[in-house]
């Protein structure tokens, strides 16, 4: 009977897991701004791994990369809040700058962006005979854009932040320990950033 129970409840989870639906896979109430100044309002659908975001009014679906785009604007369903996001010239690897796709989260003397994909990630898990699974997650990759406009990937952890704030670092750490944050988690990481630029 344990054994029935077992199998009907790991059925349903790898059921659950692969239906899952991320912000990127929705159409939503938003806005683009062309480079060319032009603001269009509709539907609209995003894809940061591909840098590209579709655009819908009525019968009219158009396609645009980051190199046409300044800026756009969902109302997000799935978090219930609004999300923006900025064309940025962006060197990846190499010199050579192009337009990358960031979603603002934080904004100051310390700006927080951030990067979103849709990746497989392994996890062991003792239901398994065999030891692991695998299933997509939405993965973020965090960005902190300094005051003189450089963008750095933000692969860290909290003492790599800190070292960051100078002479603010113990006032942040404080707030950090009082408030139990973790710049592991997004929303928490936003507060700290925003901590931080009222500082």
């Amino acid at each position: 009977m344990n054994r029935v129970v077992l199998l009907m409840a790991l059925l349903i989870s790898g059921i659950t897991g692969h239906c899952q639906k991320f912000p990127s896979e929705f159409w939503h109430d938003g806005k683009v701004v062309l480079e060319a100044g032009d603001t269009l309002k509709g539907s609209v659908k995003y894809d940061l791994q591909s840098d590209m975001v579709q655009y819908s009014t009525g019968n009219n679906l158009e396609l645009y990369t980051a190199r046409k785009l300044t800026y756009f604007e969902i109302f997000d369903e799935t978090s219930k809040r609004y999300r923006h996001f900025y064309s940025i010239p962006y060197a990846a690897t190499g010199a050579y700058k192009a337009p990358v796709l960031f979603e603002l989260l934080a904004e100051g003397k310390m700006t927080l962006l951030c990067r979103e994909s849709i990746e497989y990630r392994s996890y062991s898990s003792s239901f398994y005979t065999y030891g692991s699974s695998s299933r997509l997650v939405l993965v973020y990759s965090y960005f902190l854009l300094n005051e003189g406009g450089a963008i750095e990937p933000f692969i860290g952890k909290k003492a790599d932040l800190l070292a960051l704030m100078g002479n603010k670092s113990k006032l942040v750490e404080k707030y950090m320990k009082v408030n139990k944050l973790n710049v592991t988690d997004r929303t928490e990481f936003i507060q700290i950033i925003q901590y931080y630029n009222t500082l």
